[in-house]
């Protein structure tokens, strides 16, 4: 099977302790023997280490990067309309504070390197559908046919792909609407 990633924007977050619970058995594709993991201040980066003579020994594999923070999750919402310093302390609403990995950004932002990147968009599409909230869109091409994805909160939804044509309205310098080099002004002789 090959497979190439088109488009990517991802904008989800899910807590690191399932994260790395998911990484020590992943279900990798067969092109990948294992991933490594580095963490760098608040940034996590997942690269795949490929399988067989397949990828040359110095060419960079695929990575995922997520950025690492921690948020604080309420049991149940604030009351709205009051200041967090007037609740009296048997009033306190109980939290816990939660290190988050967070995917957030389009194709290189989240999945960088194009070696074995096919492979590593299918590790990234397991993760988001551990997610908690946030989507991951995509299309990707397997065996030459577009396939839409959608994933909305941890759960895959109905997508599609669709090509229109936009009008092109001549407004440019030249016919089709671009500039007409050749007859520039700003261009010196």
């Amino acid at each position: 099977m090959t497979g190439q990633v088109f488009r990517l924007s991802a904008s989800f977050e899910l807590p690191l302790e399932d994260l790395e619970a998911y990484l020590e058995d992943p279900d990798l594709p067969p092109e990948i023997e294992s991933l490594e993991r580095t963490r760098r201040n608040n940034i996590l980066l997942i690269k795949a280490v490929a399988a067989g003579d397949g990828v040359g020994k110095y060419t960079p594999t695929a990575q995922l990067k997520a950025s690492i923070e921690e948020k604080r999750v309420y049991e149940e919402e604030p009351p709205r309309g009051r200041r967090w310093n007037s609740l009296d302390e048997d009033e306190e609403i109980p939290s816990e504070l939660v290190t988050m990995a967070s995917f957030s950004g389009d194709r290189e932002a989240v999945l960088q390197n194009t070696a074995l990147q096919y492979e590593m968009f299918t590790v990234l599409r397991d993760i988001a559908l551990l997610d908690t909230e946030g989507t991951l869109t995509a299309i990707t091409a397997v065996d030459g046919t577009l396939e839409p994805l959608k994933i909305v909160d941890g759960e895959p939804t109905a997508a599609t792909v669709e090509v229109v044509e936009e009008p092109v309205e001549p407004g440019g310098d030249g016919e089709d609407g671009g500039v007409d080099w050749r007859e520039n002004p700003y261009i010196s002789e």
